[in-house]
């Protein structure tokens, strides 16, 4: 910890709960179709996922063409309530004042598109704090593509080796590790039960944010 000068952070299910606003814009197109909605926390853990994912969670019984044709719709109303219900995690709060008090830099670098991306971090009142914001589409390639990655470095004016990278999924550490920024695993995010974040690349693992806040208090 003691060689971080940036911070990245990914989106969903590590920085924002966003699996409230996912979920409801699902069972908006679900009761579109006649279809019972379903419970947020059946469903958390797939909000990290996409939303195909998310869909093909919700309604594994449906044929594919049924799911891609949710899935369109789910995007249209997810445009409509994107960050009505979501916040930051509890405890990012201090973490980024502090990041900002140490002038260590921060940003996203999320496969959710620009669309999406903007919108919500504006709701969540962080957009203007943020030095970078790179979306799934601001690169030929996603995460766990170097790309993204490697674009944000530069935006934060950080060599990749001093930033430390957060994320709650796998291609998160994959592509920190790609990178060749510091892995740590946001534990408090989307993991589902079938995944096993020890065999992921990684330096830390968090159970929340508050401890990852403290490793930072620990090095300074």
């Amino acid at each position: 910890m003691n060689n971080i000068k940036g911070v990245l952070f990914d989106l969903d299910g590590t920085l924002a709960d966003t699996a409230p606003d996912l979920v409801h814009a699902l069972n908006l197109s679900l009761k579109d179709r006649g279809i019972a909605p379903k419970s947020i926390e059946s469903l958390r853990y797939a909000a990290s996922n996409g939303s195909l994912a998310l869909v093909k969670a919700g309604v594994p019984e449906l044929e594919e063409q049924q799911q891609i044709a949710i899935q369109q719709s789910l995007l249209i109303h997810y445009q409509q309530v994107n960050g009505e219900k979501a916040s930051l995690f509890a405890g990012f709060e201090n973490f980024l004042l502090f990041l900002e008090q140490q002038n260590i830099p921060y940003g996203i670098v999320t496969n959710k598109q620009a669309r999406f991306t903007r919108p919500l971090l504006k709701a969540l009142k962080i957009e203007a704090k943020l030095k970078t914001i790179i979306s799934g589409d601001s690169t030929m390639h996603p995460k766990p593509h170097t790309a993204p990655m490697l674009l944000a470095a530069q935006q934060i004016n950080c060599k990749p080796e001093s930033i430390l990278y957060v994320g709650d999924a796998q291609r998160d550490l994959i592509a920190a590790q790609n990178a060749c920024m510091v892995g740590a695993i946001a534990l408090w995010g989307y993991l589902s039960e079938d995944d096993n974040p020890n065999e992921w690349p990684s330096d830390f693992q968090f159970n929340n944010v508050n401890e990852l806040h403290q490793a930072f208090l620990n090095k300074s």
